[in-house]
């Protein structure tokens, strides 16, 4: 499916506001261009695309494909005030980040009670701009003990991408459940009432004393 945006050239002087979003379209060897797009077709688009996804861009009667390289938020509302877009070449390899889609069930979770660790949530990944994917599934079905894990080198890539990473991290591992303390055992009535036996002794040998 085609992902697609319309997009209006900025005026230098032009202030921002609530109903557009500010950014730049660049690429090697272009010049920088200003431009803003209405807030919700921007983040309908975000939503579907992210940053790994191209981006049919429509500016001033041109359309170019781009990818989403940076994203700017307001740091107190959160919401997204600039963008900047990437002009590709078709013919030019690109490197970006893929995030990652755990699918599956693992049976260290499922049976031995463990709890799923996420060591990355992204890969970054070099490709040609028409082989990028949205995500890149990991099934964590793989996982049936303590001792599996998914790292880098195992992680399934669709045709032409490649990895950048060149260590084997860990992707994903199932970690055992922590063992429950046991619970100390509560006073009973009755021993707080009953007098220890070295107090027993100390009070009658005060008797005693008292006697004499």
């Amino acid at each position: 499916m085609e992902l697609k945006l319309a997009a209006e050239m900025r005026e230098k002087q032009e202030k921002s506001n609530n109903d557009f979003i500010f950014g730049v379209l660049y690429g090697k060897g272009l010049e920088s261009r200003s431009l803003k797009i209405k807030r919700p077709d921007f983040e309908k688009i975000f939503s579907e695309a992210g940053e790994s996804s191209l981006i049919n861009l429509s500016l001033g009667g041109e359309e170019t494909k781009v990818l989403i390289k940076d994203v700017q938020r307001d740091v107190l509302k959160n919401f997204v005030n600039h963008v900047d877009f990437y002009q590709v070449n078709m013919k030019e390899k690109v490197t970006t980040e893929i995030p990652l889609h755990f699918i599956g069930e693992s049976k260290a979770v499922r049976e031995l009670g463990g709890v799923l660790i996420k060591d990355m949530d992204t890969v970054t990944i070099e490709c040609l701009p028409g082989d990028l994917v949205s995500h890149i599934d990991v099934d964590i079905s793989v996982l049936n003990s303590f001792e599996d894990a998914i790292r880098v080198n195992d992680l399934v890539l669709p045709a032409g991408l490649t990895l950048v990473q060149e260590t084997n991290e860990m992707v994903a591992a199932v970690k055992e459940p922590k063992a429950e303390a046991e619970p100390e055992a509560a006073a009973t009535p009755e021993a707080a009432a009953t007098p220890e036996a070295g107090a027993e002794v100390k009070a009658g040998e005060e008797k005693k004393e008292e006697k004499k």
